[in-house]
């Protein structure tokens, strides 16, 4: 099984790459995980005529790692054969983008756990991955 998760660092979505480490554990044949950072670029594009274009990129991709480094933990440890994505723009879409041209089976992502309120007035990245990607996915909460 081929299963995407995406990742920020949360404690939702360590929860949702351990339950990827067990559903993949479980399965037959060469089963992989791959993790997914996305960061939001917008507001930094802005700075980038300050501070250039690099020194941007080079900001997120620090986040990135920093996001990714206890998930890739927990993937080294268990062993499972594992790859890393790391993508800036609009986080749902990119998620949702890479979950289709991957041609993912499962995608996994974590629930903060917001109020229908919250997920109203702030959105919810978990809600509208849900709503728009054609590969299955599986909110852990």
């Amino acid at each position: 099984m081929k299963i995407l998760v995406a990742t920020d660092g949360s404690k939702p979505s360590l929860k949702a790459v351990k339950q990827a480490i067990k559903l993949a554990q479980q399965g037959s044949g060469s089963n992989t995980v791959t993790l997914i950072s996305v960061h939001d670029d917008t507001a930094l594009r802005h700075a980038e005529r300050f501070v250039g274009k690099q020194a941007v990129a080079d900001y997120l991709r620090e986040l990135s790692d920093k996001d990714l480094a206890a998930a890739h933990k927990l993937l080294e440890k268990s062993g499972l054969r594992h790859d890393l994505i790391i993508r800036t723009g609009h986080v749902a879409a990119e998620i949702v983008a890479a979950a289709e041209q991957g041609r993912f089976e499962l995608l996994l992502v974590g629930s903060k756990g917001h109020s229908a309120l919250e997920d109203f007035l702030l959105g919810s990245v978990a809600r509208r991955v849900a709503e728009t990607c054609k590969v299955p996915v599986l909110i852990v909460k």
